[in-house]
Parts: structure tokens; C-alpha cells; sequence
């Protein structure tokens, strides 16, 4: 078992409404009760081939799979299938209001952050912010750009770091849980961005802040999202940002 299998086994089945696969973002969404509930992430590179083979070759069929069904992709080894995989569970989740917070992320960070050492997984836009407000900072990054580490430093900068913010992308590369391991025991861990699961088995495994999304307008969301809209667009939309605590 593992923090993917123990989050599928907490979901509960439901039918699979309407699928959108945009240029940037992936959603999913199912029935919840008497009405539905959007899930998102990240719409990851395919490879193009040139053998006529597809990435999904269920395209436009893909509503006839249940939720745990395409839930599960999560564990494909094709790229967008994990991005289907990761829009369903957050389709299927269990929201938890009464566990939001009204902050917002990189004031979570700073708050925390101040006079510690603090690790931030993905260059996010509020970096500079960050930056101006702790010293102890470091970013790492699959692509790093000017002052940014390599992902691959992760072993010696998460042992060390007093906050540790990662971004949910890794949730669906599958190196969420390898980074969680390299966090010591004590450190205040935030999990970002719109593709992280509202989960509270992620707080099991030592996180203390998510800070993920909710779809709150699902056709206008589509319409953008449809039309190769970035996160900031469809933000404006109809998506709410949210933060939950482990308390």
C-alpha cells in the first residue's frame, strides 16, 4: 500500500458526467448527490507518435468509464492518462469545508517560513515574494531557471528544511510520497496548487496544508478550459482556491 492506493480507497464510486482535455488543463466531472463536482489538473505532455497510436484510445468514450475506473489511471504510465487518473479522484473527493482556511498560500509559506529554512518543490509566481521575505529560501525545480535547484537535489535540501511546500504535480508524476519520506518529522509541510487532492489521508502522511481547488462555475470553466485557457484565466472563471488544515 501506498499514498495513492490509500486515497483510492477512501473514494466511492460515481458516474462519470463530462470530460474536457484542454491544452493545459484536464477535468473530470461526476455526480455528487443531487448535482455534480468538478475535478482538475494538469494536462501532461504525450509524446506524439507517428504509428497512429493514441495516448487515449477511448476518445469519446470516455464518460461510459465510472469514476474509480478512470480514478485509477493515476498509476498509467501514459502521461495524460495520469492526468485523467488525478482529475477524477478530485471529482470524487469528499470536500471538507469545515476544514478550509481563508489564507492564502505564499502567506502560509511566509508566515511559517520566517527565520527558518524553507523549501519550495516547483517554481510557482509568488517565488520573488517569497524571497523577499525569507532569507533561508531555496526552489527546486524539474526546469530550473536562474537561482533555482535541480529537482534532483531534493535529498539534501528536504532533510534540512524547516517548511517544506510541494507542489501537487508531483501527485501525479509519482514523487509525492519519495519527498514526503526526505521531510524530517517535525516540518510544517504544504502541499499547492490547483491539481492537489483535498484528501485528508494526506495528512496521515505528514502534511499539514493543502492548498488546492474548487470548481464553482463548471460550464464556464470548461469554456476556457476548452479553449486552451491557463490556470489564471480559468481561475477568474469559476475556481475557488481553498486551503485545508489537519486540524
Amino acid at each position: 500500500m501506498n499514498l495513492t492506493d490509500d486515497i483510492l480507497n477512501t473514494l466511492m464510486d460515481r458516474k462519470v458526467k463530462k470530460v474536457r482535455i484542454g491544452l493545459r488543463w484536464t477535468a473530470v466531472v461526476a455526480e455528487k448527490g443531487s448535482g455534480e463536482q468538478c475535478g482538475l489538473a494538469t494536462s501532461l505532455p504525450t509524446e506524439h507518435t507517428h504509428d497512429g497510436s493514441s495516448a487515449i484510445p477511448e476518445a469519446g468514450e470516455l464518460e461510459t468509464y465510472s469514476g474509480l475506473e478512470m480514478a485509477r489511471w493515476i498509476k498509467s504510465e501514459i502521461p495524460i492518462r495520469r492526468s485523467l487518473g488525478c482529475a477524477a479522484i478530485n471529482a470524487l473527493i469528499d470536500h471538507q469545508p469545515q476544514r478550509w482556511v481563508e489564507e492564502n498560500a505564499s502567506e502560509a509559506i511566509i508566515r511559517r517560513g520566517k527565520g527558518k529554512r524553507v523549501a519550495l518543490i516547483g517554481h510557482f509566481p509568488f517565488v520573488s515574494r517569497v524571497q523577499e521575505e525569507v532569507e533561508d529560501f531555496y526552489v527546486l525545480d524539474l526546469d530550473p531557471k536562474g537561482v533555482d535547484l535541480p529537482a534532483k537535489a531534493a535529498p539534501d535540501i528536504l532533510p534540512e528544511a524547516d517548511v517544506v511546500a510541494i507542489t501537487g504535480m508531483t501527485f501525479i508524476n509519482g514523487t509525492l510520497n519519495e519527498l514526503l519520506e526526505l521531510c524530517k518529522s517535525d516540518a510544517y509541510v504544504i502541499i499547492l496548487g490547483p491539481t492537489t487532492p483535498l484528501s485528508p489521508v494526506l495528512h496521515d502522511y505528514g502534511v499539514d496544508l493543502l492548498a488546492g481547488s474548487v470548481v464553482e462555475d463548471i460550464p464556464a470553466v470548461f469554456k476556457v478550459l476548452s479553449q486552451g485557457g491557463n490556470f489564471s484565466q480559468i481561475h477568474h472563471a469559476g475556481v475557488r482556491l481553498v486551503l485545508q488544515s489537519s486540524i
